[in-house]
């Protein structure tokens, strides 16, 4: 099985402005994440490819992986150790012929039946959520809470990456589930003291 972290931050700047992408990963990584992802939406592909570079070597340097949200062609020409797709994304088999075996590639699911779908396209990890509620970005679903994600982490194999309003107050009801690990963006992103955020987070994931 391919090394994948078990606490991945996703940088985001609509939810905040005060750090760029850079910035975040940087606070980040010395907080101790192991997984950093990369998301905009937004951003011309030429700035987004390099950021991602920058993103990507100061990673490399401090041995912390590193993902591109759904950008296969932007983690190829920054050198990033994979991505990470959504539903709606280039599918999974598809990212791993340009992409190659050695990659990481992570796949979204919000279900059992779509988590089985990633685990059979081949996904080294699965992020499943949003658990609990979250401001990041607009979710018509109802949160699945961690009785649910337990009966996933039961039921697949692949590596199960919590995601969705995780935060220091909840991290370690959701970690009793077996999940491998989880995602935050709010919680420490939108956090006065970033580092110190992820610190804490990987207390409880890690122990101290």
């Amino acid at each position: 099985m391919k090394k994948i972290g078990r606490l991945c931050v996703i940088t985001d700047t609509t939810v905040q402005k005060r750090y760029s992408h850079y910035e975040l990963a940087k606070l980040a990584v010395k907080g101790g994440a192991d997984m950093i992802q990369l998301r905009d939406k937004f951003l011309p592909t030429s700035e987004l490819i390099l950021i991602a570079a920058k993103i990507s070597g100061f990673c490399k340097k401090h041995k912390v992986l590193f993902l591109v949200n759904d950008r296969v062609d932007v983690a190829m020409i920054a050198g990033a150790d994979g991505v990470h797709l959504g539903k709606e994304d280039i599918p999974v088999q598809e990212a791993r012929k340009l992409l190659g075996r050695n990659k990481i590639i992570g796949g979204t699911a919000h279900s059992l039946s779509e988590a089985r779908l990633r685990e059979k396209e081949g996904a080294d990890y699965i992020g499943y959520g949003h658990i609990f509620p979250t401001a990041s970005k607009h979710k018509p679903e109802k949160p699945k809470g961690t009785a649910e994600l337990g009966k996933i982490v039961m039921k697949i194999k692949t590596p199960i990456i919590a995601i969705g309003g995780i935060s220091i107050e909840n991290i370690s009801e959701v970690m009793q589930t077996g999940v491998f690990g989880a995602a935050f963006i709010g919680s420490v992103v939108k956090n006065k003291n970033p580092q110190k955020a992820v610190k804490e987070l990987r207390e409880a994931i890690y122990g101290k």
